[in-house]
């Protein structure tokens, strides 16, 4: 299995993944089965697609990037997730052969999905989180090697450690952040409106030009949005200002509790606001889970730390260029995703070169 040949195969069997991927990526978080309908469908019209137009980067090209039956642009995300799949894919197979590419490279796969989804919708599916935790054990136990060990059950034991201490870390880092910065206020000295709207199973809050979708507000049951109102219109009916507190499911005034599902408009003006906030989504605690139970735990300690460090070269970046020099809110799971691919091929020799540098050997 030695030469160019296999590794061309791979990059070709790559490029199918990521066309997979591009269906998971679409589907996953709008709650549509991967199986139902089972061909893929342009998202504006709703067309089955037929073979011959849904051919990795090819059909794209030939369709110049746009529906066959409606002509909406498709997206630069899908000859992109084939390419990047198949680029990968390639390097694993050059970088490690069997028995460890074909594991490495549904790691990687699953590594994309959430990437794209992460980057879309500031989510990563549990089926990507835990379920990769879940296999990534499996799998440790099937090919030893991916720990460096020879025995099944100690690959397995290591591959759980590693899961377990980057939820660990991540967790401590997601609850020491609430402690910390887990409040956000806001003082109006000549009062602000507000507007919460709520239309079908979407609800947004409008506090003068901002608009927050509701759901970016709550992350998790405990979490409380605090108003203190000079003026209170709720479904038209006025009432005095005062404190009123929101869960994300209800509003509280003066000890009642109101379900919004049976509410339509909320409106007033505020003279402040406090925001409930998250130093990062548990998301990305279960997705480093996922991560080391592949890996291991000298991935996740690597992850981490390349993760920050990335993540935090973006977000100056990010602040820099934005035209409000407000910078704009960045997802840390595609860093994660990064910083475990950044292992997978160069991590652990950077390691070493830097422990070198002090005459030491790496603590793993």
């Amino acid at each position: 299995m030695s030469g160019i040949a296999p590794a061309v195969i791979a990059a070709v069997l790559g490029a199918i993944v990521g066309s997979f991927l591009n269906a998971c990526i679409h589907r996953m978080p709008r709650g549509i089965r991967l199986g139902n309908p089972r061909r893929s469908f342009c998202p504006a019209c709703q067309k089955l697609i037929p073979w011959h137009e849904n051919l990795p980067v090819l059909s794209w090209l030939v369709l110049r990037g746009r529906c066959s039956g409606c002509g909406t642009r498709i997206s630069i995300r899908y000859p992109l997730v084939e390419l990047l799949t198949a680029g990968l894919f390639f390097a694993t197979w050059t970088t490690y052969g069997l028995p460890l590419a074909p594991v490495y490279a549904l790691f990687l796969g699953l590594m994309i999905a959430a990437t794209f989804i992460d980057i879309e919708h500031f989510i990563i599916p549990d089926e990507i989180t835990w379920g990769g935790a879940a296999v990534g054990i499996l799998l440790s136990g099937l090919v030893p090697a991916l720990m460096g060990v020879a025995g099944r059950f100690e690959a397995m034991g290591r591959s759980v450690f590693g899961a377990a201490l980057g939820f660990g870390i991540l967790w401590l880092v997601v609850e020491g952040g609430k402690l910390a910065f887990g409040r956000k206020s806001h003082k109006f000295q000549a009062g602000e409106s507000f507007e919460w709207k709520r239309d079908g199973d979407r609800a947004d809050l409008r506090i003068g030009e901002e608009s927050l979708r509701w759901e970016d507000i709550f992350g998790r049951e405990s979490d409380v949005m605090i108003l203190r109102c000079e003026s209170l219109s709720v479904d038209g009916q006025e009432s005095p200002g005062g404190e009123v507190r929101f869960r994300y499911d209800r509003l509280i005034r003066e000890g009642n509790e109101t379900p919004l599902d049976t509410l339509g408009v909320i409106s007033g003006r505020l003279t402040s606001v406090t925001i409930p906030r998250e130093a990062m989504g548990f998301g990305d605690v279960k997705f480093i889970a996922a991560i080391g139970a592949f890996l291991g735990w000298q991935a996740v300690i690597f992850t981490v730390f390349a993760a920050s460090v990335i993540g935090c070269v973006a977000g100056l970046a990010g602040i820099f260029l934005a035209r409000d020099r407000s910078g704009a809110r960045i997802p840390f799971g595609p860093f994660l995703a990064l910083g475990a691919t950044g292992w997978l091929f160069g991590g652990q020799r950077l390691f070493e070169w830097y422990f070198s540098l002090f005459n030491r050997q790496p603590p793993f």
